[in-house]
Formats: structure tokens, sequence, C-alpha cells
């Protein structure tokens, strides 16, 4: 018996678990007949994958039925409950039932409980955009996936390059696994700058033209980063995580915090030695002005999600986050 859970909102990620498991499952002569996937907008998409995986597969390999973006962990009916309750146990280790969410199961349901009781459980979330340690952790295992070696700065170049983006540090590994050829070169930073469009860095920078009031470089940078084709809602991410990071970091050193261990960790730096030049660059600015910055970037983040024009949004908001910090001509 095999019934896996995948959630999450790291859409790359899944997808290439799934792939492993048809790779690894299906004979590839056999794939049309074992091989199932059925919608969302199914209205009997459950019952039909549960009696699927409870049929024996043809030919070689095993049988694979995939339920894609699944509610039953969200919402289940008294009857379908049952069904889950009498098929889930029965499922034969010749089948695989395969099942993907975007959100987070609601533990409080007898649906999810049914199902984690049976199921290999996996999470792929998004890491933060402000996770540094994390992002920094996810470049080095995914390297290591693909052989390759990298340089202590040139994992932390590539994390704040690409962010949380799973699709683009694939992509941009695989450059880079071209350009340091099969000898086994070392990746250093100096590769990484050369071939990585950083898009992360480059909202980064926007980041910092906006807590300097600096409205000019601020809307230069905000075109940039629209014309690479940046999402507007990762732009706004990276912005909410940077003046996250300098707010904690400002009012703990207001506060008379003199100890760098202790707001590093409040401030979630991954790398404390980053503390260094953060305190430089608040010198100029105030607690105050870096929390009310924060309620503009959620109004951003608001006004976009409600299907705001993406450019003139982030022009005008850009305009009045320099506003807070006192704009220059």
């Amino acid at each position: 018996m095999t019934i896996i859970l995948y959630w999450g909102d790291d859409d790359y990620a899944i997808t290439k678990a799934v792939s492993a498991i048809q790779l690894s499952a299906l004979d590839p002569a056999w794939t049309s007949f074992n091989y199932e996937k059925i919608a969302p907008e199914r209205e009997d998409g459950a019952i039909a994958a549960l009696d699927a995986a409870m049929t024996p597969p043809f030919g070689g390999g095993k049988r694979v039925v995939w339920l894609a973006d699944t509610t039953l962990m969200q919402q289940c009916s008294e009857q379908l409950l049952g069904d889950l309750e009498r098929t889930l146990p029965q499922i034969p280790a010749t089948s695989i039932l395969l099942l993907t969410s975007k959100n987070k199961p609601d533990g409080r349901l007898k649906s999810t409980k049914t199902i984690q009781k049976y199921a290999n459980v996996q999470e792929f979330s998004l890491i933060p955009p402000w996770k540094t340690a994390e992002l920094s952790q996810r470049v080095q295992i995914v390297a290591t996936e693909l052989g390759l070696k990298l340089t202590a700065d040139a994992i932390q170049l590539l994390a704040e390059s690409v962010g949380n983006n799973t699709r683009q540090l694939y992509l941009e590994l695989a450059k880079l696994q071209l350009l340091a050829g099969g000898a086994g070169q070392r990746i250093d930073r100096v590769m990484v700058s050369s071939l990585v469009v950083a898009n992360t860095q480059t909202s980064l920078q926007l980041a910092a033209a906006i807590r300097q009031g600096d409205v000019g470089t601020a809307l230069h940078l905000v075109s940039e980063l629209l014309n690479h084709n940046e999402p507007a809602l990762k732009i706004v991410a990276t912005l909410v995580g940077q003046f996250r990071t300098w707010l904690w970091v400002k009012m703990l050193l207001e506060a008379g915090e003199k100890d760098d261990r202790v707001i590093a960790t409040a401030a979630g730096l991954g790398n404390p030695k980053r503390l260094f030049f953060i305190k430089q660059e608040l010198q100029s600015t105030t607690a105050d002005r870096l929390a009310a910055s924060l309620p503009k970037l959620l109004d951003l983040e608001f006004q976009l999600k409600r299907g705001g024009e993406t450019t003139s949004t982030l022009q005008m908001q850009t305009i009045e986050l320099c506003r807070i910090f006192g704009a220059r001509k």
C-alpha cells in the first residue's frame, strides 16, 4: 500500500516530486494504461481516484493515480469520509495513490486524520524571502543533488539572486553546471555573478533606494524589475522581508541591545556578519519610519491581489514609501 500526500505552495518542487514517482513506478510501455491524473474540477474526482487505485495495473510496473489539488483536507462529506476509511487501508501495494494540495491540511478534520494515518506526508512550501539561512541551505541541498560544489559566498549570492523561486534555482544551477564543465570545478561567486540574473538582488536594491527616499532610483528599479518579468507580488515579498529585518534590528538597537547574537537571532539573520553592514545602512533612519513602511507594503500587496494595474500600482506606492523616508529629488 502506497499513499502519498504532497502539500504546499511550491508548485515546481511538487511537480518534480511527482515526476520522480512517475519515473520510478511506471513501466514506460504501460504508462497509458496505468497512469491517471484526476483534475480538481471533476465532481466525482475523489471517488474515481479511490476506485482507480483499487484496480490492479496492466502489464509491468505499478498503477499511479494522481488526485491533483484536492480539497479533501479542507472539506469532506460524511459519505466521502466513509469511503476513505473503507478504501485507504485496502489499496494494494501495486498502486500508488498520490494526493496534492496547495493548502495546509486542516488537522481538525476527520478526513485529514484518516489520510495522515495511511499516507506518507511531505510539505513543499516556499521559504519566506527573509529567511536567508534557509534559502542558502536550500541552494546547498539542490547543488548537492546535482553534484555541484559551490563556495560559501557563491551559495549566498545565489540565494540572494533567486530568492525562493525553486524553478529559477534549478535553471540557474543547470547553467552553472554547464559553465563549470565536467571536471568537478568548484563554482565561486564570480561565476555566479557572471551568469545569474539577480532579480531578487535588484529588489533588495529597490528596498535600499526606498529607505534612502530616492524616488528616481526607486522608480528606475521598479521598471527594471518589471522589464525582467519579475512577478510584482514577489517584489513585494522581498521588500516586506527586507523592511521587517531592518525594523527588528533598528528597534533592538534603539532599545539599547548590545549583543549582536541576540539581534541577529531576533531579526532572523542566517549570517550574523551581515549585522555590521545593516547597522551602517540604518544610521540615517528610525524604527518609526521603518514601522510606518510595513502597512504601506501590505496595502500594496492587497491592491495587487485585487487586480490593480501592476506598473502604476507599484510606481504610486513606491513614491509613497519614499515619502516616509524623506524623498530626495
